[in-house]
């Protein structure tokens, strides 16, 4: 009993050093980002104090878009405002991408099943992962004469390898142990998908899936700057043209949130897919 007592005086000694360690940890991990900020906002506004009338510094920016951050959701006609541009290419990117992710964890798991299958296609998918997003375009404007469905395509092409190639690999990557498990309980082909194969596969899965969200969103913006009529690659490409380089800075902004949120967000799923296994 004095051990047992002694041992618990111990705990609660320790608990609050414990406590200091953890909320110097957070406290520096919300103030050092925020100290990062502020160091790269001054770098950027005595940059733009040597690049006159060429780059707009940060106080410029804000003073000149002032309108577009209170109220990103203004429409005027065919003008709309940054929010509504930006919902226009996640509406794009959530179509393809979904396409992509259906197929490509489809062909994953067939390819990745099958020894035959996987070394006839690797060599292919070493070659077409690496095409650049806007290479394909031209293909893509000759299949659909639309810049909507070809954007789509362009998602969808440049989004499906990272997500059918980490499949693959994780399907192969399977331990033999587990095989060996689902024959001696004879479970049937849906069991053995949904309880042996699928939960070993998730983690490659879903690093295709985070691989695949970061091309489409890039490859989307790329798109709507050559071809689109809305968008925030369109909205980009027009400022310039309008000579507005703060909306251009502005809209940098909001792609970087929004590529970092949907990236954040697949990383999500696949804690909850994986806490569900």
């Amino acid at each position: 009993m004095a051990v047992r007592a002694q041992s618990s005086s111990n705990f609660f000694a320790s608990l609050p050093s414990n406590l200091v360690i953890q909320a110097r940890k957070n406290i520096r991990k919300i103030v050092a980002p925020i100290a990062a900020l502020v160091v790269v906002l001054i770098l950027w506004q005595l940059g733009s104090s040597v690049f006159q009338n060429t780059l707009p510094g940060p106080i410029q920016v804000v003073q000149e878009t002032w309108d577009l951050i209170i109220n990103p959701f203004w429409s005027d006609g065919d003008d709309k405002g940054l929010g509504w541009q930006t919902l226009a290419s996640l509406q794009r990117v959530a179509i393809g991408y979904s396409l992509a992710a259906f197929f490509g964890i489809l062909a994953g798991v067939l390819i990745g099943a099958v020894p035959l299958l996987y070394d006839a296609f690797d060599p292919m998918f070493q070659i077409l992962r690496t095409v650049p997003p806007l290479a394909w375009l031209p293909i893509a404007l000759a299949i659909f004469k639309n810049s909507g469905p070809a954007g789509l395509f362009i998602i969808f092409v440049t989004a499906i390898w990272p997500i059918l190639y980490n499949t693959a690999v994780g399907v192969q990557q399977m331990p033999q142990d587990y095989k060996n498990v689902a024959k001696v309980l004879r479970l049937s082909k849906q069991e053995y998908f949904f309880k042996i194969l699928l939960p070993s596969i998730v983690p490659y899965m879903f690093t295709g899936l985070k691989l695949g969200i970061g091309l489409a969103w890039l490859a989307i913006v790329a798109a709507e700057m050559l071809r689109g009529d809305t968008g925030i690659g369109f909205f980009i490409w027009n400022s310039y043209n309008s000579g507005s380089l703060s909306e251009v800075i502005l809209a940098l902004v909001y792609i970087g949130v929004v590529g970092f949120l949907l990236d954040k967000l697949v990383g999500v799923l696949a804690n909850l897919v994986s806490s569900d296994k």
